[in-house]
């Protein structure tokens, strides 16, 4: 809702309209005016009021009418309106409340009754404004987290296929962008070890397939152990033999060894005091 509200005044008597735009201008409104049905509706289309006074008797098209194809448009948004009529039959306010009007007013208004309910409906205005905001928002962070989750989905994905292939904490730093390009030209001290099985071969040729398998993948699964919980880097295997660096491409924090020392009481005793 605007700040301050536009209310658009719909009577085809220029006399009503100076009227409720005087009383209306001295409540701090903005004012939109229309003389008959058809300017009414193309003044609502186009200025979007935050609030509509509608006379009921019209030429071209009634206030009826009005009310109803305001509210049968679906581009048009909520706007609170008020009927006002000179009639006093019941059965001419129950039509405009039918149509889609939310209030009425009996002429010739009272300025009281006229301030109250242009306030009451306004509230309402600003109530509908505020849950529609806060709809769109949580349909917006509602889109947000489901484009996060598909990310976050699509990165596991790729981080359990790299984890066939490479260190949990290498493939961590692939997916996360933090590993540089291990194919690039660089120095670096690494140490890298071969395993193999003794009499691994001789003991293939003789043993039955099963066995060999069974023999690998138990070696497979606990140098694998290993090689993880040491944050070494697999760089090939064939069989029994596998190479591994550490220090490469996943950096491996050097632990330096604990030296023991002696105080100085202990230099002057005899070597049984270490």
């Amino acid at each position: 809702m605007r700040t301050p509200p536009r209310v658009l005044v719909v009577d085809d008597n220029p006399e009503n309209v100076e009227i409720f735009r005087a009383r209306l201008v001295s409540q701090g409104y903005e004012i939109r005016t229309a003389r008959d049905g058809e300017e009414a509706l193309a003044t609502a289309r186009e200025t979007l009021p935050d609030l509509i006074l509608l006379d009921i008797m019209m030429p071209k098209v009634d206030g009826i009418e009005v009310c109803r194809q305001l509210r049968a448009d679906p581009a048009f948004p909520f706007t609170p309106i008020i009927m006002v009529t000179a009639r006093s039959d019941p059965k001419d306010i129950v039509a405009g409340l039918a149509a889609g009007g939310d209030e009425y007013l009996t002429k010739p208004v009272d300025q009281a009754s006229l301030v109250a309910r242009v306030k009451s409906m306004l509230r309402i205005k600003h109530l509908h404004d505020t849950v529609q905001e806060q709809a769109a928002e949580l349909s917006r962070w509602n889109r947000e987290l489901e484009e996060r989750v598909k990310e976050q989905v699509t990165q596991l994905e790729r981080l359990g296929r790299l984890k066939r292939f490479f260190s949990p904490q290498l493939a961590e730093l692939i997916v996360a962008g933090g590993a540089e390009d291990p194919l690039q030209s660089h120095r670096r001290n690494i140490t890298v070890v071969f395993l193999d099985l003794r009499d691994f071969t001789a003991f293939a040729e003789t043993a039955e397939p099963e066995e060999v398998m069974g023999i690998l993948r138990e070696y497979h699964a606990e140098m694998g152990r290993l090689i993880l919980a040491h944050e070494g880097t697999l760089e090939r295997f064939t069989g029994d033999g596998m190479m591994i660096f550490f220090n490469d491409p996943v950096l491996v924090p050097v632990i330096r060894p604990r030296v023991a020392t002696r105080s100085p009481s202990a230099i002057t005793s005899s070597s049984s005091t270490w």
